[in-house]
């Protein structure tokens, strides 16, 4: 099985207390809950891909958690992994650790970078019944403005049309997700898991605010 998982964060107290707000009395509690709810859910020889931020640790605290945590991990590199440049980090727990990567993903296509790419490879492609077959996985927006800027394109990519080559108007597909790990409580997920918790959370804000009437 292969999950996926944007910024957690560990021991980034910051985060806790002010731009996330997470709720967590100390950056002790957020990091064991953290690490309960991922190995609830992982096997030793399950895969997951982190879209970058894992932690904000020094490199032997770090060391220490990547040894915690359970799967076969693989690093799409973040702005805030600074453990990365310090001797004293251990990489080898990482399959890989890249800025930028495209897999296979049940016969889907599968961009992941930590920055969400708005014109993505493979966005057009669509299989026989009309379902997407191309996705791009990111973070590092979290639960902010630059998500709902993110959102607002999607809307208006997805209400536009272009005319293909038999002049056939089609919708272009927008198939972005953030896989921010408070979306899904500080649980890796299943692509398949992501499409449906997107979908889900998108569903509950439209209704909060039509019940705002915004």
């Amino acid at each position: 099985m292969r999950y996926y998982i944007a910024d957690p964060h560990f021991f980034h107290a910051k985060l806790n207390e002010q731009m996330d707000r997470r709720g967590f009395a100390d950056v002790e509690q957020m990091n064991a809950y953290m690490l309960r709810r991922w190995n609830e859910k992982v096997r030793d020889n399950d895969e997951v891909v982190i879209l970058g931020d894992l932690s904000w640790g020094k490199p032997e605290e770090t060391n220490e958690l990547l040894a915690r945590l359970k799967g076969r991990l693989y690093l799409i590199q973040g702005n805030h992994d600074r453990f990365l440049t310090d001797k004293k980090y251990d990489a080898s727990r990482f399959g890989w650790i890249r800025p930028y990567e495209e897999l296979k993903d049940n016969g889907r296509k599968v961009v992941l970078c930590h920055y969400p790419i708005l014109f993505y490879n493979g966005q057009n492609r669509i299989d026989g019944s009309g379902e997407p077959i191309a996705y791009m996985l990111y973070g590092h927006v979290h639960d902010t403005l630059d998500q709902r800027l993110v959102e607002q394109f999607q809307e208006i990519t997805q209400n536009s049309f272009r005319e293909s080559g038999t002049g056939e108007r089609k919708p272009i597909p927008s198939n972005l997700i953030n896989c921010f790990c408070m979306y899904s409580d500080y649980t890796p997920l299943t692509l398949d898991e992501w499409i449906r918790c997107d979908r889900s959370r998108r569903q509950a804000r439209q209704q909060a605010d039509l019940a705002e009437g915004i």
